[in-house]
């Protein structure tokens, strides 16, 4: 950010040279690239044709969903549902992110494809921004997870779907421990989280993280005689120039040059009458902040203490990419209520669900990977288990290996944040249905069949003649369908 007092009008004589189209009007930029469609076609996708797996109750109704298959006729047939479209209040997707890679879980099984690139990864993610919008309550927000490949071009792609006007914040987090890079460049330990909402009203809970003695007694360095209490000065005055009352002289002292009270005076009267406001011995007036009055340090845009899952030992699902389960309890609290809807429609393991779930909030989860459906299923009926049971000896020993030859990046002060703490006993999530979308239903007879095992449920159950087509909106009528073999 420059330095010096903003302005949105040049104060001296003009200079005699102008940049081509200054306040020439419309300054907004607009990415073009060869198969971007008009967003009329894309809120028009066909919707997909779903069908409920589980519960077998047709008439099981709940807001949870774990959506199997192509989330972009997902999100379209989402579109045309009247509990979904407009009321979702937070979504995060953490999407690929063109690093053409195949990744794998822990058992060495193929969790999912990060093949695109280019423009076509651009209107890939542009096609589920649009249908997300539409989803998006109007005081809504949407977090989206990228690293450095993209995240610039996609940057732009949401200023065109969301407006440049609602970009909130560009979120920069560290998402691993430092690395002796043997390339000719610097260790690679940030990605980043864009967070935008849909208008300019938007539900905020900002969060604060706890104060320490320590920092306590630097930051609020004066003790109030009498009260003893401990407080900080700041100023009374921001800057910009104001024609109103907040322009005007306060106790015969005009606000400095270029600034305005950020208080009326009658406000400013009212302060000092308190004993709120610290005359210097110049007659320069400040304000006093009390540390008993705060809540917190407000959170800032950098976020040092939420490291992926594998890089703290913390408990894991043991599928790739896997997030850590307390920055999705930040975000999904910052910007929701408890009650209200989170959507992730990238949703691997179910880091989002289970935090959303736990949380108090409704959700909806969906990926196109049998991995990941198996891993969300597994975490919600077993949870999550320690980081050694999916890794061998030899992986141990690499990473204990690894740790001697890791510094900390920003001194010994820097502590990991742990996820939520662990209950000694797990809660199941039970109270969702898994839905699939046809074709290609009968790919998760293993998962649905194991998470039956889970539930003590009879496996015969699974796929049975009578099968429940899943329209949004209601349910249809039972009809018959082809007998499956049933999948030991």
């Amino acid at each position: 950010m420059a330095t010096g007092i903003p302005r949105t009008k040049w104060q001296s004589a003009p200079h005699h040279i102008q940049p081509n189209g200054l306040n020439s009007g419309n300054t907004d930029v607009h990415l073009s690239y060869e198969g971007k469609k008009p967003e009329l076609e894309i809120l028009n996708t066909p919707p997909a044709n779903l069908r409920q797996l589980w519960p077998s109750n047709a008439g099981h109704v709940t807001p949870n969903r774990l959506y199997y298959g192509d989330n972009l006729p997902i999100l379209a047939a989402l579109a045309q549902d009247g509990s979904v479209r407009g009321h979702v209040r937070v979504v995060y997707i953490d999407p690929p992110y063109a690093t053409r890679s195949v990744f794998q879980s822990r058992n060495q099984t193929d969790a999912y494809m990060d093949l695109l690139e280019g423009a076509h990864y651009l209107e890939f993610l542009r096609e589920r921004l649009i249908l997300l919008r539409a989803l998006l309550a109007d005081d809504g927000s949407i977090y989206v997870h990228l690293d450095d490949n993209m995240v610039f071009l996609v940057k732009a792609v949401m200023d065109e779907v969301f407006g440049r006007a609602n970009f909130r914040n560009w979120i920069t987090r560290k998402k691993c421990n430092p690395k002796n890079y043997t390339r000719k460049t610097f260790g690679n330990v940030a990605d980043y989280i864009l967070f935008y909402t849909k208008t300019e009203n938007y539900v905020w809970h900002r969060p604060v993280e706890p104060r320490t003695e320590a920092r306590a007694a630097k930051e609020y360095q004066y003790v109030e005689p009498g009260t003893g209490r401990r407080y900080k000065k700041v100023p009374v005055h921001a800057p910009g120039v104001r024609n109103g009352e907040t322009g005007k002289p306060w106790r015969g002292k005009n606000p400095p040059p270029g600034k305005h009270w950020q208080y009326p005076p009658r406000v400013l009267d009212e302060m000092d009458a308190r004993g709120e406001i610290y005359w210097s011995p110049t007659g320069n007036p400040r304000r006093k902040i009390y540390f008993d009055q705060s809540q917190g340090v407000p959170v800032q845009d950098i976020w040092l203490e939420y490291r992926d899952a594998h890089n703290q030992n913390i408990e894991v699902s043991g599928y790739p990419t896997e997030k850590n389960p307390a920055m999705l309890q930040r975000i999904i609290e910052a910007s929701s209520n408890p009650g209200d809807l989170v959507l992730d429609c990238f949703s691997g393991s179910g880091t989002t669900l289970n935090m959303a779930s736990h949380t108090g909030r409704r959700w909806i989860g969906m990926d196109n990977s049998r991995e990941a459906i198996s891993a969300t299923l597994r975490r919600f009926a077993k949870g999550l288990e320690p980081m050694g049971n999916f890794a061998s000896k030899l992986e141990s020993a690499e990473r204990e290996e690894e740790s001697e030859d890791t510094l900390s990046l920003f001194g010994p002060e820097e502590t990991a944040k742990p996820s939520p703490a662990k209950t000694d006993r797990h809660h199941a999530i039970t109270d969702f249905a898994l839905i699939a979308q046809e074709p290609g239903a009968d790919d998760l007879a293993d998962a649905v069949g194991q998470w039956l095992e889970w539930k003590g449920e009879s496996r015969i159950m699974q796929f049975r003649e009578e099968t429940v087509p899943y329209k949004t909106g209601k349910p249809q009528k039972l009809h018959r369908a082809k007998r499956r073999k049933q999948r030991r």
